[in-house]
């Protein structure tokens, strides 16, 4: 039993929850906007519709397939009996709560800034850090973080070509043909089913284990091509009312056609929040998680933690909040600022990038949410020339992606001795 852990368990308890909630509202500034702000930004759906549909999903994403049990250290990034958290336990705790503030922390500057930055390579980079200068070099996983540097590079790189070629698909089956509206309404349907496939194997992939339920790869495929095709005949059914109207087609020649792709778009917003959920919340909130299992047990290290109901929930209440409040600052960059989003555009975008990290996720490579949206974006603007992108926003993005670790490392570091000389 640990004196530290007796002494100042509530109060730390307390401090962590206060900084989960913090780090929560910097995913839904931050990381949920990425989600939807392709969708917003190529006016399928408004800002108000965005924050209705994550408060939605994205709960329902948390709740259902978020985690009932949530590794204590995230991705493996630290070695357990190499850090020595057996003897001194309260070590762990300030470690997960300077990672949390420290993370949350980068996230508020990025969010005010709309740079779209990774929640998962924050909170990698402040336990990095205050695992090498707090406990001791030879506690990081290394090949861990090697792996996610060169994610930086490969998921942004897949989910591009993937748009690029999405999008040029568009083109040449819809956009460059004799009758656009007429090619909209016999291909979107099909377009339709691979999207509600495809998150339907995010969600299989990557969320639902979490809930206990492993599912095969062979079985996955199976209720993901089941989904494909009830949201595909939905998709039908809300398309039937859409008409061709000649007078709105004056000053854009594919008016018309971007109203039946924007049926598209409004189940790609559904699932990317839904799918998000399931996977990135609970991430967000694993440190509390690990945190409040230290102290609820006084002291005694456990590998696996279980993820009781309430952090879930101030999880989730926390991402709306920061969705609510700053989310529409990095929806800007996403999907106005880069390159001019329309949802025959948008959709290729999300696609690409849910394509991306269910490839990944069943090969086992962290990838982020962001760097594959932002590379599909890309992508989409390269398919129309490079001069359709804003290499100077692209250029300030980049930036920021570089940054986030040694900057989530640096904060940890400085509040990890912060805690320890307070507490200790």
């Amino acid at each position: 039993m640990s004196e530290i852990i007796t002494q100042y368990g509530t109060i730390l308890l307390a401090m962590a929850c206060l900084f989960g909630f913090f780090m929560a509202w910097g995913v839904g500034a931050n990381d949920v906007a990425n989600a939807m702000g392709t969708s917003v930004g190529a006016k399928a759906i408004t800002i108000k519709q965005a924050i209705l549909i994550a408060i939605v999903f994205e709960f329902a994403g948390a709740y259902l397939a978020g985690g009932s049990v949530t590794s204590t250290i995230r991705s493996g990034i630290i070695d357990i009996e190499k850090a020595g958290f057996a003897d001194s336990p309260e070590l762990l705790v300030y470690g997960m709560m300077s990672s949390l503030l420290a993370a949350g922390i980068w996230l508020l500057i990025a969010s005010k800034n709309g740079w779209p930055v990774s929640t998962t390579h924050s909170i990698i980079g402040a336990i990095v850090g205050f695992a090498v200068v707090g406990i001791s070099p030879d506690a990081v996983v290394w090949s861990k973080v090697w792996e996610i540097i060169a994610s930086w590079i490969v998921s942004p790189l897949c989910s591009g070509i993937l748009a690029f070629y999405l999008f040029r698909s568009v083109q040449k089956l819809v956009l460059e043909t004799a009758d656009p509206f007429e090619n909209a309404k016999k291909y979107v349907p099909y377009y339709i089913f691979l999207v509600g496939f495809i998150i339907a194997m995010v969600t299989m992939v990557k969320g639902l284990r979490h809930v206990g339920l492993e599912l095969s790869f062979a079985q996955s495929t199976a209720l993901a091509v089941g989904f494909g095709v009830v949201v595909m005949i939905i998709g039908v059914f809300l398309m039937r009312s859409i008409k061709e109207i000649p007078a709105k087609n004056k000053d854009f020649r594919f008016a018309s056609v971007e109203r039946v792709f924007g049926v598209l778009m409004l189940f790609t917003a559904c699932s990317m929040a839904f799918a998000h959920g399931s996977n990135d919340v609970a991430n967000a909130i694993g440190p509390l998680a690990a945190v409040n299992g230290v102290i609820q047990s006084g002291g005694v290290f456990d590998v696996e933690s279980a993820l009781p109901v309430w952090i879930l929930l101030l999880g989730g209440l926390g991402i709306v909040a920061g969705l609510t409040t700053w989310g529409y600052k990095v929806m800007a960059t996403i999907g106005r600022n880069i390159t001019e989003l329309t949802p025959s555009r948008g959709f290729a975008a999300e696609l690409a990038a849910a394509t991306t990290v269910v490839v990944a996720s069943g090969t086992g490579i962290p990838v982020s949410t962001t760097h594959t949206l932002v590379g599909a974006v890309l992508g989409v603007g390269l398919a129309r020339g490079i001069g359709a992108i804003n290499l100077t926003v692209v250029g300030k993005i980049f930036l920021s992606w570089v940054v986030t670790l040694p900057v989530g490392a640096g904060l940890s570091i400085i509040i990890f001795f912060f805690f320890k000389a307070v507490f200790g």
